[in-house]
């Protein structure tokens, strides 16, 4: 298969990069800033040149979006709009822009993450946006075409963050990357549809 992975150098992504290649899928890695191939998934014509350059494909995977964390007082209208701009438009806009060149019964894959439904201090516009994608994922699973599918991934904190931001997650009980990854593998190569896969 040839799969894009978006987010390909971060924690999940280099754990998914791995697996899949030793699958012996062709990966197409696309960051930011780093890769082969380049995209920013806020600007809508940027992905729009993403697949006219690599042209059709069979799997499209996602580990990256961002989102602000601060007190629900002090958010502001900005960093809501970033945040939805990014994590819930930006993969909005990766499925719809990719249904010309994504081949017949390929399949999408999102991320959204643990505070859809375990909220955190600060964490308001994470737990929104996580729920929002959700609902995109099971909506858009009964209307797309070609036969192609849609899954969202849930990861909990990751153990490769723990140090970083475990003081924001009191309780929660960290995962692996490379458990988080073999979920990305299951809805790639899978046959579920609709979906969150949650690992907790």
């Amino acid at each position: 298969m040839k799969i894009i992975l978006i987010g390909a150098t971060g924690t999940i992504g280099k754990e998914v990069a791995s697996k899949l290649k030793k699958l012996d899928h062709e990966v197409l890695l696309v960051g930011r800033s780093s890769g082969d191939y380049r995209v920013n998934i806020e600007d809508p014509s940027s992905i729009e040149a993403l697949y006219k350059d690599i042209g059709g494909f069979d799997a499209l995977a996602n580990a990256s979006g961002e989102v602000a964390f601060s007190p629900l007082e002090k958010l502001t209208s900005q960093q809501w709009q970033s945040s939805l701009q990014s994590k819930l438009m930006g993969q909005i806009n990766l499925v719809q822009k990719a249904l010309p060149y994504i081949r017949e019964k390929g399949s999408f894959t999102l991320v959204s993450g643990i505070l859809s439904d375990q909220p955190i201090m600060a964490g308001t516009v994470a737990t929104t946006i996580n729920r929002a994608i959700e609902g995109f994922v099971t909506a858009a699973a009964c209307e797309l075409p070609k036969s192609l599918r849609i899954n969202v991934i849930s990861p909990n904190l990751l153990k490769e963050s723990q140090n970083k931001y475990g003081a924001f997650f009191p309780g929660f009980v960290p995962v692996s990357g490379e458990l988080v990854a073999e979920a990305y593998v299951k809805s790639i190569l899978g046959v579920q549809t609709g979906q969150t896969f949650r690992v907790l």
